[in-house]
C-alpha cells in the first residue's frame, strides 16, 4: 500500500530530466512551471514595491493596522519565497494532478498553497507584535534603537547556525522523501495538512533572515531582495548550508558593528539621535 501511494508523487520519467530541489522534472513541465512561479512572483514584487515607496522604512508596524499588515507581509512573503520554494509545489501538485481532475484537482492544489500562506500569515502575526514592541522601544527611547539592532543581528546570527536552521534547511533542500510521507497522511484536509507542515519547515528555514527585518526595516526592497536571493540560493544550491553559515557569521560580525554605525539600521534610525549628535 505504501508503494502504490508514493507512486503517485513520483516524478514523470523523462529522456532528458532537469533536477530541482531533490527531485526530477521533465524540461517542459518545469518550464511551463516556472513560468507560472514568474507570472505570480513578479505582480508580488511590483505591490511590494509600489507600496514601499508610498511608505518608505521606518521603525516598527509604520503605523499599519494588523489587517494591511498582514496582507502586505503575505504579498511579500510570496515575493520572496514562491521560487525557492517551486520545486516542492510543483511535485506536490503533479502528484495531485495524477489523482485528480477537474474541480477537485484545483480545490486540492488551493489547500495546500492555502496551508502553506496560513502559516506564514501565523507567522506575520508574530512579527507584527515583535515590530510593535521594538517600535514602542525606540519611540519613547531613540538611543536604544542601537541596541535593538545588534541583538536582532545577533539572534539572527545564531539561529543561522544553530540546529534549528540546519534541520529546516535540510528538509527544503532535499524535500522528496518528506513528499512521500506526505502521501501517507490522511484524509480529510490532507492537502491543507501537507502545506501547512511544509510551511512550518519553510518558516523555520527562513525565521533567522526575517529577524534582520527588525533593524534593515520590513518595507526596505533592497534588504528584502537581498534576502530572497539568500533563501533562493541556501535552497538550491549544492554548497547551500556554506552559505547558510557564512550569512550567520556575518550577522554576528555585523551586531558587534551596529551600535557604532547607524547606517546599519535603516529600520530603527528614523526615531534615533545621530552619533554626532550624542
Amino acid at each position: 500500500m505504501r508503494r502504490s501511494r508514493s507512486s503517485a508523487l513520483a516524478p514523470a520519467r523523462s529522456p532528458a530530466p532537469t533536477r530541482a530541489g531533490g527531485g526530477l522534472l521533465p524540461t517542459r513541465e518545469l518550464a511551463a512551471a516556472w513560468f507560472l512561479v514568474v507570472l505570480i512572483a513578479v505582480p508580488a514584487w511590483v505591490l511590494t514595491i509600489g507600496q514601499a515607496r508610498q511608505m518608505g522604512v521606518e521603525p516598527g508596524t509604520m503605523g499599519m493596522a494588523l489587517p494591511l499588515f498582514l496582507l502586505l507581509w503575505v504579498t511579500m512573503m510570496a515575493a520572496m519565497m514562491l521560487p525557492s520554494m517551486a520545486p516542492v509545489a510543483i511535485t506536490w501538485a503533479r502528484g495531485i494532478g495524477r489523482q485528480s481532475s477537474g474541480w477537485a484537482r484545483t480545490a486540492r492544489t488551493t489547500e495546500f498553497i492555502g496551508g502553506y500562506l496560513l502559516v506564514w500569515t501565523a507567522f506575520g502575526l508574530l512579527a507584527y507584535a515583535v515590530l510593535a514592541l521594538t517600535g514602542g522601544l525606540v519611540d519613547d527611547h531613540p538611543t536604544a534603537g542601537r541596541w535593538i539592532g545588534a541583538v536582532s543581528f545577533l539572534l539572527a546570527g545564531l539561529y543561522q547556525l544553530g540546529p534549528l536552521k540546519h534541520v529546516c534547511l535540510r528538509h527544503c533542500r532535499d524535500p522528496m522523501g518528506h513528499l512521500v510521507r506526505y502521501a501517507g497522511f490522511p484524509q480529510p484536509a490532507r492537502d491543507l495538512r501537507v502545506g501547512v507542515h511544509h510551511g512550518a519547515y519553510c518558516a523555520g528555514c527562513c525565521a533567522g533572515l526575517m529577524v534582520v527585518l527588525v533593524p534593515l526595516g520590513v518595507m526596505n526592497v533592497a534588504a528584502m531582495a537581498g534576502l530572497a536571493v539568500v533563501i533562493f540560493v541556501e535552497k538550491l544550491w549544492s554548497r547551500g548550508p556554506l552559505l547558510a553559515r557564512a550569512v550567520g557569521v556575518a550577522f554576528v560580525v555585523l551586531a558587534v558593528v551596529t551600535p557604532f554605525q547607524d547606517w546599519l539600521l535603516p529600520g530603527l534610525r528614523g526615531a534615533m539621535p545621530s552619533m554626532g549628535g550624542m
